[in-house]
């Protein structure tokens, strides 16, 4: 098998060696140690180099697991099932075009998402999905796992940026799932099923994504209160107030004092929670917003409140947000990052319960979150080598928790292998009867990203 493969893949990268591979079998997934590892590891040089490997796999069932950065938080990149090859998509990483006049760009799927960020802004565009692993991870990533952020709540999730998919498919084929036009409903929206399907229905090698016109400033503010139901209060207020922040995120106590202990960055550590809000739009228009938002928190219970008044100021209050889980990183030997989802109003039900779960089983955990679309995040720091069962147990509950709130299992990380058991459970039995059909009709053997979703 490796033999023929080489050959067919004569052109690219392939790794054999034991050391090689192993490096290609992590995520971020609370696994401790790699138990399987794929056959060979192929780095493609193009579309058509993709096609025939897969075409070979599909008809000899060998598993096909398409790779980007590997920061998934689901197992989504280990191998559960051999044969297998990986195939690492980080040759196909040019931004084909940014189209200033249609508002679209149309890119590769190992394009580093902060760098076509970047590159658009400079241009006075704007992509908004904002995950807090920008730096490293890709496009394809973040449409494989409907990646969101921060600014979710104001501007939506990776799924309403996809105009457009170029897919192989498991028989090899190429499937366009729509065209280059940002407003087109002929026939099945195709683009949709394939945002956040995780790499198993298909492999992406091209995304047309929307833009739109870039925010002409950015104010962020920090505003601390005594209890964490009062910080959900004033999320209610600023929305029933027609304000439309781009990012309303909670950070608890424990958040912040570990924060303040490993990356010192100024963050009052007496009170039960914090509120990082950040408002942007007009030049003119921003400071009277961010007034009128401070006067707002203050009537709604903040004790303290910071507003930055310019860039230096809003990147001092992002660099503490985005040190929170390099800063628990050094709690334990490891962290793990969850991914749930509930009403907003069940936001403090949540916090609590997780709070009561991690204390009954002698677990550390730190709680942030996208507070004003109900995503909350909590990290768990432990030693898996000695903690794992305690772990896995806190999760069973974690979920439990969020379902019985009426919520579901992930705003954001995808499902993967770790949370497969519970997707019957969070969906509607038709629902999850004809997804699992869909996969069949897709990849009727199996050779997509086995054993992950179903």
């Amino acid at each position: 098998m490796i033999n023929k493969l080489k050959k067919i893949a004569k052109n690219c990268t392939c790794l054999t060696s034991v050391e090689d591979i192993y490096a290609y079998c992590h995520d971020t997934s609370p696994e401790p140690d790699v138990n399987m590892l794929a056959d060979i590891v192929i780095l493609p040089n193009n579309v058509e180099d993709i096609q025939k490997i897969v075409k070979f796999c599909n008809e000899n069932r060998i598993a096909v697991i398409a790779r980007g950065a590997g920061t998934c938080h689901t197992g989504g990149c280990r191998v559960k099932r051999k044969p297998c090859i990986i195939l690492h998509l980080s040759k196909l990483n040019k931004i084909i075009k940014i189209d200033k006049e249609n508002l679209i760009a149309k890119v590769q799927p190992n394009v580093v998402l902060g760098d076509f960020q970047k590159q658009v802004e400079d241009m006075g565009l704007f992509f908004p999905p904002d995950p807090s692993n920008l730096k490293v991870s890709t496009i394809g990533g973040a449409i494989s796992l409907n990646s969101g952020g921060p600014r979710t709540f104001k501007y939506g999730n990776t799924k309403d940026y996809v105009i457009n998919l170029k897919v192989v498919l498991p028989n090899g084929e190429i499937m366009e799932t729509s065209s280059d036009i940002a407003k087109d409903v002929t026939g099945y929206n195709l683009t949709q099923l394939f945002v956040g399907s995780e790499g198993t229905l298909g492999i992406i090698v091209e995304a047309t994504l929307k833009l739109i016109v870039k925010p002409e400033q950015r104010l962020v503010t920090l505003a601390y209160f005594d209890k964490l139901e009062h910080a959900t209060s004033a999320v209610n207020a600023i929305i029933n107030n027609k304000m439309t922040p781009s990012t309303v995120d909670l950070l608890d106590k424990n958040t912040i004092e570990t924060i303040e202990k490993y990356n010192p960055t100024g963050l009052l550590t007496n009170f039960d929670g914090a509120l990082l809000i950040e408002i942007d739009g007009n030049k003119e228009t921003i400071k009277k917003e961010q007034e009128d938002l401070s006067n707002l928190l203050k009537e709604n219970n903040a004790k303290e409140i910071i507003s930055a008044k310019n860039n230096e100021e809003n990147e001092k209050i992002w660099r503490a947000r985005r040190s929170a889980f390099g800063s628990v990183a050094k709690l334990k030997p490891d962290v793990i990052t969850e991914d749930v989802v509930v009403p907003r109003d069940k936001i403090v039900p949540l916090v609590e319960g997780i709070k009561r779960i991690c204390k009954n089983n002698n677990v550390t955990v730190c709680i942030m979150g996208h507070v004003a679309d109900g995503n909350i995040h909590p990290n768990f720091a432990l030693d898996l080598e000695k903690e794992k069962d305690i772990f896995n147990k806190t999760k069973d509950e974690l979920f439990e928790l969020a379902l019985s709130l009426g919520g579901t299992l992930s705003g954001e990380h995808g499902i993967g292998y770790e949370k497969k058991k519970y997707l019957n459970k969070a969906l509607d039995q038709n629902a999850y009867k004809y997804m699992e059909k869909i996969k069949i009709l897709f990849d009727p053997n199996n050779i997509m990203n086995p054993d992950k979703m179903f």
